[in-house]
């Protein structure tokens, strides 16, 4: 479903990312642990295509997707940690702005797919800007899948949010995967990491695979 090979990564003179390779099939959630600003949100940023690496291959389906950005367009939905919802427009609007004025398919998604599972049809009248950070976390999430992409990447999904939305968006990950979804995404909370297949830590610029199921301290010895 997703292969990538040699990704590097540079800016000036400090290396980031050095040959990450990294192969993900239907059903997997990859988790992917690091100290903070070890680079993981620039590796989830080239997978979705919203940062070019220096070089390297990322392949969705059989289709190279660097140098193309419609095949990530069709191909990765990302949620990034910062709210990428235009505050002052209303949720119905947020969400016509993704699905490029296809009222027919946002219907049909606020019916039966990611938005109606997220509960987002029950805020469409309200300012994204007035609602609370797990709103528009569900919002941001059904808008990246606005696109119905087969691999979600999503950079700490569950953070500053409360224990009923983290579950409630674990809960969605579950049936995403289950439907034949992948999930790659950076977290340091264990519930979340929970839901992983498989687990690699980014140190020094190289993604190395770990056990999963490893204890809080066992992953921060991990990550040296």
């Amino acid at each position: 479903m997703l292969e990538i090979s040699g990704i590097c990564k540079s800016y000036r003179r400090q290396v980031i990312l050095e040959g990450v390779e990294l192969t993900v099939e239907p059903g997997d959630c990859v988790g992917i642990v690091g100290y903070n600003g070890c680079g993981k949100t620039t590796l989830l940023s080239i997978i979705s295509g919203a940062l070019k690496a220096d070089k390297g291959s990322i392949v969705f389906n059989g289709r190279q997707a660097v140098g193309r950005p419609r095949v990530f367009a069709e191909e990765a939905a990302y949620v990034p940690q910062e709210n990428p919802l235009m505050e002052e427009l209303t949720v119905r609007d947020n969400l016509l702005l993704w699905y490029r004025g296809s009222r027919k398919g946002m219907e049909e998604d606020l019916k039966n797919g990611a938005a109606a599972m997220l509960g987002v049809d029950k805020m469409l009248n309200r300012t994204a800007g007035k609602l609370s950070g797990g709103m528009k976390k569900r919002v941001s999430i059904a808008c990246a899948l606005s696109n119905h992409a087969p691999v979600l990447i999503m950079d700490e999904p569950g953070a500053a949010l409360d224990l009923e939305c983290k579950e409630l968006i674990r809960n969605y990950l579950r049936k995403y995967m289950a439907g034949g979804g992948a999930v790659v995404l950076t977290s340091h909370e264990l519930a979340e990491l929970a839901l992983c297949t498989q687990m690699h830590v980014l140190r020094q610029g190289r993604l190395t695979k770990i056990e999963n199921g490893l204890s809080a301290n066992e992953l921060i010895s991990q990550f040296r």
